[in-house]
């Protein structure tokens, strides 16, 4: 799809859509229902958050090591195989959506399907979900919008954060300026100004670091709430030296791949510490965003899996110097709303509307995005 620019729609139809997302924390597949015309009519209706199997997930592990080792996205039998997993795993999560909301099939009007994300290199002029689009579309009947970031990459974008335009439409009822912060894999900041200016773009890691401690460490996926790391001590130098990145002075837009950074300054340190010290590096990577935004928002308002971690919301506060609250303080759900994002990214595709910014992604222009998949 080709670029528009953003402009008022007076009447758009609204359509039920399903939105599909598989996070880089690679702990499963969230799948949400809405109503919604793109714009401001948002109506969620439900949500179901699918865990991968241990064997999924390490399937998916092995080949975003592998995906990152490519000049350049290309199939292989592992990738190949990971793909059709990860497609029927989606295809089902969504009959689990419909029947826990009572939905038949027939009635979704479209899918919004992220995919996987494998490698995402914007630098070297492309970023890798996989995803079989075609094949969704032919199981259910229902058209299906997937590879929502290509367009963007195509035309110099850094194909992320594509969340800030559902950010804007639940920051509608919000005081302005305002921010929400999002805490996946890696962390995303989206600003909305006073005239409905949008400026986003990834702050760092969020989850992702502390999930690769615990599992070398522990042996468990993540830090529950935190209480690891709540145990644990901040080491200074440490987190010095991992602060010690010329990206973080670089002005957005901006995007990072979940392999940009490692937990290897850690090393050495107790399980509690680098708990503690990880968690540290993701509130001070947030502070350090904040200086690039045009004004400092009241409060951050924080959804996804990390806003669930106790210790790192509290290090936030400190480190931001003020209130950080959840996104459930809009009347939203924070687990449910990447997938939401999702769906209503698919309804703005079908009507031609742009998905992102110069703002959001450094597009030269808005732009709508997704490749569409017929039955």
């Amino acid at each position: 799809m080709g670029s528009v620019a953003e402009k008022a729609v007076d009447t758009l139809p609204v359509r039920l859509a399903i939105g599909l997302m598989s996070g880089t924390s690679l702990d499963g597949i969230d799948a949400a229902l809405i109503e919604t015309d793109g714009e401001h009519h948002i109506r969620p209706i439900a949500f179901r958050s699918e865990p991968y199997s241990e064997q999924a997930r390490r399937q998916l592990q092995d080949v975003t090591a592998l995906a990152w080792s490519y000049d350049r996205p290309r199939q292989s039998p592992e990738i190949v195989a990971a793909t059709e997993m990860l497609t029927r795993r989606h295809l089902l999560a969504i009959r689990q959506l419909l029947a826990t909301a009572g939905v038949p099939i027939e009635d979704v009007d479209v899918i919004g399907f992220h995919g996987q994300t494998v490698a995402h290199r914007p630098d070297r002029g492309w970023t890798w979900q996989i995803g079989d689009g075609d094949a969704m579309a032919a199981a259910l009947g229902v058209p299906v919008v997937a590879d929502l970031r290509q367009a963007d990459v195509a035309a110099g974008g850094q194909g992320a954060p594509l969340l800030p335009v559902y950010h804007r439409a639940l920051l509608a009822k919000a005081a302005w300026p305002a921010a929400v912060l999002n805490l996946g894999g890696v962390a995303n900041i989206t600003y909305v100004g006073a005239d409905g200016e949008m400026v986003a773009f990834d702050t760092g890691p969020a989850s992702s670091l502390i999930d690769d401690w615990m599992e070398a460490e522990t042996g468990e996926a993540y830090d529950a709430g935190g209480a690891l790391a709540a145990t644990g001590e901040v080491h200074p130098d440490v987190l010095t030296q991992m602060l010690d990145n010329p990206w973080f002075d670089l002005a957005p837009p901006k995007s990072l791949d979940r392999a940009d950074f490692t937990m290897a300054p850690a090393r050495g340190l107790l399980p509690a510490d680098g708990a503690a010290t990880l968690t540290g590096f993701t509130a001070a990577t947030v502070e350090l965003a904040l200086r690039h935004l045009p004004a400092r928002p009241t409060r951050l308002i924080v959804a996804g899996g990390g806003r669930h971690n106790a210790t790192m919301m509290a290090m936030l506060a400190d480190a931001c110097a003020m209130p950080v609250v959840p996104i459930e303080t809009l009347g939203a759900d924070g687990d449910a709303t990447e997938a939401e994002g999702f769906a209503y990214m698919a309804v703005r595709s079908l009507a031609g509307l742009p998905i992102s910014f110069p703002g959001t992604t450094g597009v030269p222009t808005p732009l709508t995005g997704g490749r569409l998949s017929k039955p």
